[in-house]
């Protein structure tokens, strides 16, 4: 699956200035941006779709192939609030060149992998680009086009995630099956390069300004309202991640479907995925609460649905496409509540928001297989309605008050 990201921004690009004086927009590069996303998001989503045969082709268990997706969250955790203070003097275009290398060499070690240690060292290459793309993509697109042009490119940049997230899953599966899991990540590998060489073609100059800290994170944790909100993106998170890492091995020992089902069924996750983002921003700018609320009780029901009839294959296909769904529209009224908590640290607010997911991605991945190893594929599901369920109940009890909130370009994955 995905995992959400939201479009964090570089403090050493925040620059107002620097974009209102930019009269051409430069859609090029704003362009390339998306297709980097597009790389990225596929690259992160392909283990899900590919777990079953990964792990027999290593010798692992399939809980421990799983291990793929935390080694990928643990680093995008460090990397997403850290990226602006370690590249602070380097030309932001340099800097998003050299992330997304990092995707594209990630993408081959994967393909040439010949044991687990070196699929995991490809997945901690994915991290470093994951989360340091995540954390400066919005402020490049400040920079990009003047203000007044920004919606837009988000709209164009977000673009990459909505084609990701419903191709990503079911084209790997489907590779996979017909050619290889490695033939996936090579393609994987050609898109990234694809990426790179329109980011090389039309990314201007951008040098850096200002200085990134530490001390805002700090500042803003001390807020109750955002530890609430970190609370329920550990559980949301952890949950999701806990039981769709492992969906596919459920589909096939529980409604036993055949790959190309399996395929429809993660094509229908992504559609679902993509409706929901956009139904839970109209919802977000009606009733916060109920936006946030009401996504982790969707996927708690779906993956109860799973549990009781997931036998059923109509009832399991179901469910997975409401699962992407509410998985879709979980970002949009977790970043809204969150900037609305902390409306003068907006930015440190949403790197917390990254951190704590890839965090909760990686709890999620590592206890979904010890679950998966030792108590059956079943007891992850049971996991993730669970934390789901708990995490909808605490935004029942604590969550944002009502009232009407601006809601800000989010990105799910």
């Amino acid at each position: 699956m995905a995992e959400p990201a939201t479009g964090v921004i570089d403090a050493t690009l925040l620059s107002p200035a620097d974009s209102d004086e930019r009269t051409e927009p430069a859609w090029g590069a704003v362009v390339s941006l998306a297709l980097g996303v597009f790389g990225l998001v596929t690259a992160e989503f392909l283990p899900a779709s590919l777990l079953t045969p990964m792990a027999r082709d290593l010798g692992v268990t399939e809980g421990v192939a799983g291990q793929a997706v935390t080694a990928t969250a643990i680093v995008g955790a460090i990397a997403a609030p850290t990226m602006a203070i370690i590249t602070r003097r380097m030309d932001r275009r340099l800097v998003m060149w050299m992330l997304t290398m990092f995707l594209i060499l990630s993408n081959l070690l994967a393909t040439f992998a010949s044991s687990l240690t070196v699929l995991l060292l490809a997945r901690v290459v994915l991290g470093v680009a994951l989360g340091g793309f995540w954390a400066m993509s919005a402020a490049m697109a400040l920079r990009l086009v003047p203000m007044r042009l920004m919606p837009r490119a988000m709209s164009i940049i977000l673009t990459g995630v909505s084609l990701a997230t419903v191709c990503a899953a079911p084209v790997g599966a489907y590779v996979g099956d017909i050619w290889g899991w490695r033939t996936a990540f090579m393609i994987a590998t050609v898109v990234g390069a694809l990426a790179l060489l329109v980011q090389v073609a039309t990314i201007p100059k951008l040098p850096p300004v200002g200085v990134a800290s530490f001390r805002t994170l700090l500042d803003v944790l001390e807020r109750p309202s955002i530890r609430v909100a970190l609370l329920v993106v550990l559980l949301v998170a952890s949950g999701h991640f806990a039981g769709f890492t492992y969906v596919r091995p459920f589909l096939e020992k529980v409604p036993v479907l055949d790959i190309e089902t399996i395929s429809l069924v993660l094509l229908a996750y992504g559609v679902g995925g993509f409706f929901g983002n956009v139904a839970g921003g109209i919802l977000a700018e009606r009733n916060l609460k109920a936006a946030v609320a009401l996504a982790p009780l969707l996927i708690a029901a779906a993956a109860a649905s799973m549990l009781v009839f997931g036998a059923s294959s109509t009832v399991a296909a179901a469910a997975v496409a409401v699962w992407g769904f509410a998985f879709g529209a979980v970002p949009v009224g977790l970043q809204s509540w969150l900037v609305r908590a902390a409306p003068d640290q907006a930015e440190s607010a949403g790197g917390l928001m990254v951190a704590t997911f890839q965090v909760a991605i990686a709890l999620g991945a590592v206890f979904g297989g010890l679950l998966v190893d030792h108590a059956g594929v079943a007891s992850a599901f049971a996991y993730c309605g669970t934390a789901t369920l708990l995490a909808a109940i605490v935004v029942f009890l604590r969550g944002p008050k009502q009232g009407r909130v601006v809601v800000v370009l989010t990105i799910s994955r």
